[in-house]
């Protein structure tokens, strides 16, 4: 039997869920626009010779410290929501008196079952789990390892009540236990209610995939949370192109943006944003703040050293008169604060 790590097999059961979404066609999940996805094989020793060679400044000097959770004040009533990064783009989240989990990876290998492991900047951050509270709604962009792990699932899902995913995702939480019945599956635009949230799932330009039979059979996307006083928006991954504006015309706008920027680099242009990009598809989206996520916790990329995208990212945010955050790792804050550069102690 293969391993669990790749999920859910796709029976006819899944498939036939699969074929009634517009975004289905021959087979698979496609992109709004025409994306560049699978490497030229032409370019891959280039790029495994790259990727073995790695940056300079690809992995910090020590291990990044995670603040551990100060559970009290994370659930004290707030007139504001309250979030809490833990590197990459796993985001806890307290909004309308409900606790969310996004993209919640604490394990310590975004590459489980390849030969070299890609291991987090910090240590021991699958503990952390121990001291959450219980998970009102966990949400999930997309199936690739750095957001969906394996260990981070089977430590939170006797904690967790709600799952919202990805159209696709659903078939990898049963495989690994999770009751059928708390789980439900997004198509792009589609949004449900949940305690007082109108949570949408948005489109983004990227891939899916863990393991070979499975590439691009399990959409991706991002996540919009709006409360009577609150706009939340968590971008997910993908390249730039003209969905951005859709968003802030459909959604927007946002009192805060978290926005991918991070293991970018020019073999893959078309399905990461760059710094630029990113702080571009923020003001696209109308985000009143932004946020740079997707770093700071594993290094995908060898084209930029692992701070890269926090720094450039306010630094075209400051050219575009975009506000932003930049808080620490574990830190809980309130949307409005954390601009302290604190990875330069890291370098």
């Amino acid at each position: 039997m293969p391993s669990k790590q790749f999920g859910g097999r796709i029976t006819q059961k899944w498939r036939s869920v699969y074929q009634a979404s517009p975004n289905w066609r021959d087979g698979s999940f496609k992109n709004l626009v025409e994306t560049q996805t699978a490497i030229n094989w032409r370019q891959l020793p280039g790029i495994i010779c790259k990727q073995v060679k790695g940056h300079k400044e690809g992995a910090p000097r020590q291990p990044l410290p995670v603040k551990p959770l100060d559970k009290e004040q994370f659930l004290r009533p707030s007139a504001s929501p309250k979030f809490v990064w833990y590197g990459h783009s796993a985001v806890l989240m307290r909004l309308n008196n409900q606790t969310i989990f996004i993209d919640p990876m604490l394990g310590g290998d975004a590459s489980p079952i390849a030969p070299k492991k890609t291991r987090r900047f910090s240590e021991n951050t699958l503990s952390l789990i121990d001291g959450l509270p219980e998970i009102g709604l966990m949400l999930i962009t997309h199936d690739h390892y750095d957001h969906l792990d394996y260990e981070s699932i089977t430590k939170l899902k006797a904690r967790t009540k709600h799952y919202y995913v990805a159209l696709g995702l659903k078939r990898h939480l049963v495989r690994w236990g999770v009751d059928e019945s708390s789980i439900e599956e997004f198509d792009w635009w589609d949004t449900r209610a949940f305690h007082g949230i109108q949570i949408t799932f948005t489109p983004t330009r990227h891939f899916s995939g863990r393991g070979a039979t499975s590439l691009a059979k399990c959409l991706w996307g991002g996540w919009a949370l709006k409360t009577a006083s609150e706009n939340i928006w968590f971008s997910g991954d993908g390249g730039y192109a003209g969905h951005f504006k859709e968003i802030g015309e459909r959604l927007g706008p946002f009192d805060l943006a978290m926005m991918e920027c991070g293991q970018y680099c020019v073999d893959w242009a078309q399905i990461h944003l760059f710094p630029e990009e990113s702080v571009r598809a923020a003001v696209d989206a109308k985000a009143k703040v932004a946020m740079p996520v997707h770093w700071g916790g594993f290094n995908l990329s060898y084209q930029h050293a692992w701070y890269e995208p926090a720094e450039d990212f306010a630094r075209h945010a400051h050219s575009q008169s975009l506000a932003y955050v930049t808080p620490s790792l574990g830190e809980i804050f309130d949307g409005n604060s954390s601009t302290r550069p604190w990875w330069v102690e890291y370098k």
